[in-house]
């Protein structure tokens, strides 16, 4: 069954039910207030008999009946009769729907009633609720009593009439809230149908392009929205791992060509084995470094990259300028720092500060000068590693951070996979930061990793 099917099942159960115990309600307040209204009309044509009595003026018994008969007309579904001397005497005029003074022992009984007495009687027409009433003038000793009988079945119907509509309306009304129901669910749900639609779509070209528009802010809207980072996270996850395939396959293949086409023309000569294994451990060692470093492009993508703590940056650039002294004779040097406390993965910055360094040590000489810095500018962190090499020309400067983009060193050869740059900018990013390459004050370049700075204690 469908969730629309369910949606509009379950309100018309609900519906459905509140209606049913109205009715009943109804129905059960409804035959209150007729027993009620029976009860009240027996005790009040016997009050109306006992006021009349006295201003009647008649000396027999007969004589009273006959002038209460003619001056006292039934109500609808009533008749009155009166009994002298346990014998049916006089009816009304108007014909009920069953004579009830045609039946000898019924008379009989109520000819017994020295009390004003009621009870019932079953008839071919239904219940009849009845009063006895005795009658006594003074100076005829003759017993008379006078009967008020209400054909309660006939009341009865009425009311199970009016109930009969009210159910059938309420039947109309939960068909006309069915369809209601119906359409709105439809309205509702359309966002989650193409929510299912998209992902079937997506499951059979694996176009990840796609994205759902569902205007509004409420719960579809939000699963519409959720659907939709879901999406993206998606195509980035394949986007990386595409690039990563890409990257490797295009990087790995040189290496691999190397070593085969080596290996193919060794010889049994020492010498000649020796210098092969020397250059297939070499190229196999950049090999380890290149997947490595395409390794942690990856996971730059992916959430966990980042162990956040509190880094401190004072002790931060310390340490990176005492760990890069030993990658070469340069002139080491610490610009500056920042006495301050950030949330950051410390292992990373420092990671990509050791990649600068290591860039500036393979793009200057000995003696040259490097230098390390951090510190707080405008609400940002700012870590810097610059030297006093050839400098970077303005057209490379945003290429070189791309995978696989390799300067011109001192040399003037390539050097390095091309990626350690590339891994910077991944960590920079992963901060919510950026890194960029500026010209040196005296000349040469100056690389600058810049983070928010979202806490400072």
């Amino acid at each position: 069954m469908s969730a629309r099917a369910r949606i509009v099942g379950w309100m018309l159960a609900v519906v459905g039910l509140a209606l049913s115990v109205s009715i009943f309600a109804t129905w059960t307040f409804l035959l209150d207030r007729l027993d009620d209204r029976v009860s009240g009309e027996l005790k009040n044509e016997a009050d109306k008999l006992r006021k009349w009595a006295p201003t009647s003026g008649a000396r027999d018994v007969e004589s009273l009946l006959i002038d209460y008969l003619a001056i006292n007309a039934p109500d609808r579904w009533e008749t009155f009769f009166s009994i002298v001397e346990g014998q049916p005497h006089r009816a009304t005029a108007v014909p009920p729907l069953v004579p009830l003074d045609t039946d000898e022992a019924l008379v009989a009984r109520m000819a017994t009633a020295t009390e004003n007495v009621s009870g019932e009687v079953e008839t071919a027409v239904g219940t009849v609720k009845y009063a006895v009433i005795p009658v006594r003038v003074t100076g005829d000793p003759r017993p008379a009593h006078f009967v008020v009988a209400i054909f309660y079945d006939k009341q009865r119907e009425e009311i199970v009439d009016a109930v009969r509509v009210l159910g059938l309306s309420a039947l109309a009304a939960m068909a006309l809230a069915g369809g209601a129901g119906w359409f709105v669910a439809g309205r509702v749900l359309a966002p989650v149908r193409l929510v299912s639609q998209t992902a079937e779509q997506i499951s059979d070209s694996s176009d990840l392009t796609r994205r759902l528009d569902v205007p509004g802010d409420d719960d579809v809207a939000a699963l519409a929205a959720t659907f939709n980072h879901m999406l993206d996270r998606l195509e980035r996850a394949f986007l990386v791992q595409r690039h990563f395939l890409d990257d490797a396959g295009h990087e790995l293949r040189t290496p691999i060509t190397v070593i085969r086409g080596h290996l193919e023309l060794m010889s049994d000569d020492p010498a000649d084995r020796a210098e092969t294994l020397a250059l297939v451990t070499d190229e196999l060692d950049r090999m380890n470094r290149i997947v490595d470093d395409l390794l942690t492009l990856a996971k730059a993508e992916q959430p966990g990259f980042l162990s956040v703590e509190e880094a401190e940056l004072a002790d931060l650039t310390v340490s990176v300028v005492a760990k890069a002294r030993a990658l070469g004779e340069r002139t080491w040097r610490v610009d500056e720092v920042a006495e301050a406390r950030v949330p950051a993965d410390r292992q990373r910055l420092t990671q990509a500060l050791m990649q600068l360094v290591a860039n500036a040590v393979r793009h200057t000489q000995d003696g040259d000068l490097i230098a390390v810095g951090s510190a707080v500018r405008d609400g940002r962190v700012e870590l810097w590693v610059r030297d006093s090499g050839p400098g970077v020309a303005p057209a490379d400067r945003e290429r070189i951070f791309g995978r696989f983009m390799r300067g011109v060193g001192r040399t003037g050869a390539h050097d390095g996979a091309g990626l350690g740059l590339a891994i910077v900018r991944s960590i920079a990013e992963a901060h919510g930061g950026r890194v960029h390459v500026t010209e040196a004050p005296g000349g040469g370049a100056c690389f600058v990793i810049s983070i928010p700075l979202w806490e400072v204690r």
